[in-house]
């Protein structure tokens, strides 16, 4: 997984797997979702950025690896 932020663009991408892109749709206004070609998620793009996070130059990431 890959998050990137263009600053001239003011788009977050979120990027899960490598793949060619087959549709996108925006399934909110400013926020894209690319689809592959098995008809999975592939990325998310959200437009106008800076607007919906609070500070884009910084990113907290977790993982849970609690079992149930």
């Amino acid at each position: 997984m890959k998050v990137t932020y263009d600053v001239e663009a003011d788009a977050l991408t979120i990027t899960f797997r490598d793949e060619r892109i087959k549709e996108s749709d925006e399934v909110r206004p400013g926020v894209i979702a690319d689809f592959g070609y098995d008809g999975a998620l592939v990325r998310i793009e959200v437009l106008d950025a800076s607007h919906i996070v609070s500070n884009v130059s910084e990113m907290q990431f977790a993982v849970n690896t609690a079992r149930a």
